[in-house]
């Protein structure tokens, strides 16, 4: 008998900055529409795990984009013309974002970014709070220095076996060995440049060390961040938190790529957090209530400045 993922594909057309991108995402599910945003330089495969998880798409409606350039969402359509090489800018991710959820009539998401996509909840709330009711920032912190760099596009260089192997280097070892290799796979089939024009974003554009203090606290923000994670370290997610109103920060074990490196750790981490918001959202939730994490506990319990009995390390910062 054959079987199905209960994801379904489809193709938006997105107006943005006065053009317009056929864009490509995933989803399932029903209930509080959680938009999935995924790392640089690769794609919606990476919430693949959490798209099939029945647990999770019982109260949210997950939706997952290719990003421009990225999977299977083209470049714009003069890309070819262009005189510069790509590269990601704050203003058109964050217009982007808030014209996806419109084009697919979206009311009050909430966002889940990890790597890049944490960096840019930051930047949402500071000038979109009013499109969001939760920020999910994974592997996110208000300046992230010194990837943008040249052999990241370089004639000499394989792309896609250079980064993917790069890639690698920020996954626990403690993660299962055949999702690392998947998510590096992903890796190892950007476009040319997509990878370093992103981290011009993630390196430069999307510094907000200056900005970070203005953040009124309307959204909430969740900062989930591994400890195996030389990019953004728990301490860069933490001093970023410590600015930030009505935030939260979790420290659990694991890499730079927890949706995908360790699923089944991630819904263990992620499920606490997913439970506030459903409580905060009752109207919009699914049928069956709190969220099961693998252990089989809903952990209610509130945020506060301790270290939960499954090891994460929850600070409270509202």
């Amino acid at each position: 008998m054959n079987t199905h993922d209960p994801i379904v594909g489809r193709y938006v057309y997105v107006q943005c900055e006065g053009k317009t991108y056929r864009t490509y995402y995933e989803e399932n599910g029903e209930g509080i529409p959680l938009v999935c945003l995924h790392t640089a330089g690769a794609d919606a495969r990476e919430y693949r795990h959490q798209l099939c998880d029945p647990d999770m798409t019982q109260n949210f409606r997950v939706i997952a984009f290719d990003l421009p350039w990225h999977g299977k969402s083209l470049p714009p359509s003069d890309f070819h013309l262009m005189e510069d090489e790509y590269k990601l800018t704050t203003r058109f991710y964050c217009d982007f974002i808030v014209a996806f959820c419109r084009a697919l009539d979206l009311k009050k998401p909430v966002i889940m970014g990890q790597s890049m996509g944490g960096n840019v909840c930051l930047w949402l709330a500071l000038k979109h709070e009013n499109e969001f009711s939760a920020l999910i920032s994974l592997e996110g912190c208000d300046y992230s220095p010194g990837w943008w760099i040249d052999p990241l596009h370089h004639p000499e260089i394989h792309g896609g076996d250079a980064i993917s192997t790069c890639m690698l280097g920020l996954m626990s070892p403690e993660s299962p060995d055949d999702y690392r290799y998947e998510t590096a796979w992903y890796y190892a089939q950007g476009g040319p440049g997509v990878f370093k024009g992103d981290l011009f974003f993630y390196s430069v554009d999307s510094d907000i060390r200056d900005q970070v203090h203005k953040i009124s606290g309307k959204v909430p923000i969740y900062f989930l961040t591994g400890d195996y994670d030389f990019a953004c370290t728990p301490e860069m997610t933490q001093r970023t938190a410590e600015k930030v109103k009505n935030s939260e920060v979790v420290i659990f074990s694991g890499g730079h790529f927890p949706t995908s490196e360790d699923p089944v750790k991630f819904k263990g981490v992620v499920t606490p957090v997913l439970n506030k918001i459903i409580s905060n959202d009752p109207e919009r939730r699914g049928q069956r209530g709190a969220i099961q994490s693998r252990t089989g506990s809903s952990d209610p319990r509130p945020a506060g400045r301790d270290k939960a009995a499954d090891g994460r390390r929850v600070v409270d910062f509202s």
